[in-house]
């Protein structure tokens, strides 16, 4: 399978938001929800202090252009105020009242200018990652893309390849459900692409403007715990079926599981004020699942070498620090500690989705590997479906 990733181009949101500063507005806005009393612990329970954001959280909280008539509309709401006996300067003041009232903001409004940000991180992600590899737009053979959050047609893809802009014959994947798994997907199926045609040349794009799930009427305890969590990241890498001089990382094989039944656990809605990420308490035993399925694939992968066998670097995006801690509790006991060093530190600046292993690969290059160093990468994602790697640093 042998494929070679040079090291990833990762652009985070330029706006700094506070945790603070999310938790201020939630308490304004909701004062008398049912975990209000608890919000200060639920924030520092996430272990996060300041996340980037494509957009300021301004923006995430503005109302909508629209007045509280919202789909009514003035001539609705004036006939039917006739109809109940109100004259018409009643109907008038009534009207202008309603008017006044802020409407929340509509789909269109919220994710707008999120996609148009998702294609701007996008472009200087794989602008990045052609820079590194030392490559430009004319050699890339394959584009892979994936955004979960602000989906549209045309989308990344065509974007991208207009914006490099790529060769007219390029080969375009938008995988945009892949959501928080298409760091690790991605790359398989970059493997795949170069295993078939080793002089083919991939280039990777995710961009996640995560932020525009912040819902701000929202006021259930799973929502304050996604405005507290998500962060906003484009990141790109080359994927070689040769190695180059720029290349950092060998990858061997990939492994897939996915666990029936569990499609409801988290999950994407769109509903009349934007995109609402939803989540069931029981998404991190599923998540664990995949874990253990992971482990018996790399112990039956290493049967031969199972003394000596373990990975020096773990880049892991499981979704959240209860399943990071599974990990730990769960390796085999000869194993080094450590290894969910680099995960831990990308997610205390946030949950980045789909970009996260790239996120955390690009904090592992940096901190310096040794060559031979074994890695396995692993995410998790809705559906409930996993992905993993293994592989070994140049």
């Amino acid at each position: 399978m042998a494929a070679y990733l040079c090291p990833p181009a990762v652009i985070h949101g330029e706006h700094a938001v506070k945790t603070s500063e999310i938790v201020a507005e939630v308490r304004d806005r909701h004062p008398h929800a049912a975990w209000a009393p608890r919000i200060d612990g639920i924030a520092a329970s996430t272990g996060i202090e300041t996340r980037g954001w494509m957009l300021p959280l301004e923006t995430a909280v503005a109302p909508g252009n629209g007045g509280g008539l919202g789909a009514v509309g003035i001539g609705s709401a004036q006939e039917a105020l006739a109809r109940d006996g109100f004259t018409q300067q009643d109907v008038d003041r009534v009207i202008a009242a309603l008017e006044a009232i802020p409407g929340p903001q509509t789909v269109q409004e919220r994710t707008a200018p999120a996609w148009e940000a998702v294609q701007s991180y996008g472009e200087r992600a794989a602008r990045g990652a052609l820079q590194i590899a030392g490559l430009d737009a004319a050699g890339i053979d394959c584009l892979i893309t994936s955004n979960s959050t602000t989906p549209a047609l045309p989308g990344l893809d065509i974007a991208l390849a207009n914006k490099l802009p790529l060769r007219n014959d390029v080969m375009l994947l938008p995988a945009t459900q892949w959501a928080c798994i298409a760091g690790t997907r991605s790359l398989a199926l970059a493997a795949d692409l170069v295993a078939a045609d080793p002089d083919r040349v991939v280039l990777v794009v995710i961009a996640e403007a995560l932020s525009t799930t912040y819902q701000p009427a929202d006021d259930t305890l799973e929502s304050l715990i996604v405005r507290l969590l998500f962060a906003d990241t484009a990141v790109a890498a080359v994927v070689t079926g040769r190695p180059r001089r720029e290349s950092v990382l060998r990858l061997d094989s990939a492994w897939h599981h996915t666990l029936p039944g569990t499609q409801d656990l988290h999950r994407l809605e769109t509903r009349a004020d934007g995109t609402h990420f939803v989540m069931d308490r029981r998404g991190p035993r599923a998540v664990q699942e995949t874990v253990t399925a992971m482990w018996e694939w790399l112990r039956v992968r290493y049967q031969d070498d199972p003394d000596s066998w373990h990975p020096d670097v773990l880049l892991a995006h499981p979704g959240g620090t209860r399943v990071l801690e599974y990990m730990e509790q769960t390796m085999p006991e000869a194993w080094p500690s450590g290894l969910l060093d680099y995960s831990r530190d990308s997610y205390t600046t946030g949950n980045r989705g789909g970009a996260a292993v790239f996120d955390i690969l690009r904090r592992a290059h940096d901190a310096g590997q040794k060559s031979g160093s074994r890695a396995v990468l692993y995410a998790a994602a809705p559906g409930l479906t996993a992905t993993a790697l293994e592989g070994e640093w140049l």
